[in-house]
């Protein structure tokens, strides 16, 4: 009963058979072998981008620091929220990538809104030379508090940033899971309504380690490339992350094992409701719970072995007191060990 986060689960048996497909005989290193050609071709065909510069990466730190130094100057400041992984989990590393330009922080929330955007901005670039100037605003989908933006509030935020010229990035670590939840296609998510750049996840979503890093507008492909190679993340045995991308994309199996993933959450969430104490801090809307239990239910479930985050108080004390916790699904947890946690977290 695994619940801890969606990188610890297996990776999709179809994309360790392309890895082992892949790996015969001899190809280009560096990003030009024949294969990644076609990765290019299927990522563009999927967004419906036909000029978009595709590259890849291996972690969703990497694209995201990558991404956001490629659209921004030391001087600059990066809008995002308190919760965003480029704040909480990426130990400075955008900052350090972006030759010192800092984050600012907008609203309280894991969600900005559009107010709290524009209030953001107009603070900052008003201390002439002093001050830090505006940079790129960063939009997490999923957040990390597993909820979704609807396509109104992200076009909300890119018109808003649009008006101050200033780019827009979005992490898409979870990028499937909420198009699945929004039922819409890539392009409606993302350049349509104004993104300009995406990290656009794969390693939550079956594969080992790959992610695309998308720029809608090429301009910036080169300055990329050199930044990629720069910052020690050009893969010489490229073909290897361009098979796992290649086997994410055939058939659509990025989006079938999302769907699993979520439809994973959405029997756990059903099965906790009926669980009597059990609180949702927030309405789960993709693979992501954040919610509380009583003591005694927590200590049942580590008792059996359950693994998720803990995230306040230890398991002595109180029964009744609620703990709060965070539950992850990914595509290969089963039903039975859904309901077996579900049963045991009720007593």
């Amino acid at each position: 009963m695994f619940f801890a986060s969606d990188n610890a689960g297996p990776a999709h048996p179809q994309v360790m058979q392309a890895l082992l497909d892949v790996n015969q005989g001899y190809a280009n290193p560096y990003g030009v072998e024949p294969l990644m050609d076609v990765v290019r071709d299927q990522v563009r065909d999927l967004f419906e981008a036909p000029e978009a510069a595709v590259y890849l990466v291996a972690t969703g730190t990497a694209a995201n620091c990558l991404a956001l130094a490629t659209l921004t100057q030391p001087w600059d400041t990066v809008f995002c929220t308190r919760f965003a992984h480029i704040h909480e989990d990426e130990c400075n590393g955008p900052e350090f990538y972006m030759s010192g330009a800092k984050l600012t922080l907008v609203g309280q929330d894991d969600k900005m809104s559009a107010a709290e955007l524009r209030a953001a901005i107009d603070y900052e670039e008003t201390r002439g030379v002093h001050g830090p100037q505006r940079g790129p605003v960063s939009i997490t989908q999923v957040t990390e508090r597993g909820r979704v933006y609807t396509l109104d509030e992200l076009r909300a935020l890119t018109e808003l940033a649009h008006g101050y010229n200033l780019p827009v990035h979005m992490d898409g670590a979870r990028f499937a899971n909420a198009l699945v939840t929004l039922g819409c296609t890539p392009a409606e998510m993302t350049w349509k309504l104004g993104v300009d750049a995406l990290s656009f996840g794969g390693t939550k979503n079956g594969a080992p380690g790959v992610e695309a890093v998308i720029f809608f507008n090429p301009e910036k492909a080169w300055e990329f490339e050199l930044r990629r190679k720069r910052g020690a993340h050009l893969f010489s045995k490229h073909r290897y992350m361009a098979a796992q991308m290649n086997a994410l994309l055939t058939d659509d199996l990025w989006l079938s094992s999302a769907r699993r993933a979520n439809a994973n959450m959405a029997r756990l969430v059903a099965g906790l409701k009926t669980v009597p104490g059990m609180e949702f801090h927030f309405e789960p809307q993709a693979n992501i719970i954040f919610g509380a239990l009583p003591r005694a239910a927590h200590q049942r479930l580590h008792a059996a072995g359950a693994v998720y985050y803990l995230l306040e108080g230890g398991l002595d004390g109180d029964p009744d007191e609620a703990l709060p916790m965070r539950l992850v699904c990914d595509w290969s947890i089963s039903d039975d060990l859904i309901d077996q946690f579900v049963a045991l977290a009720r007593g």
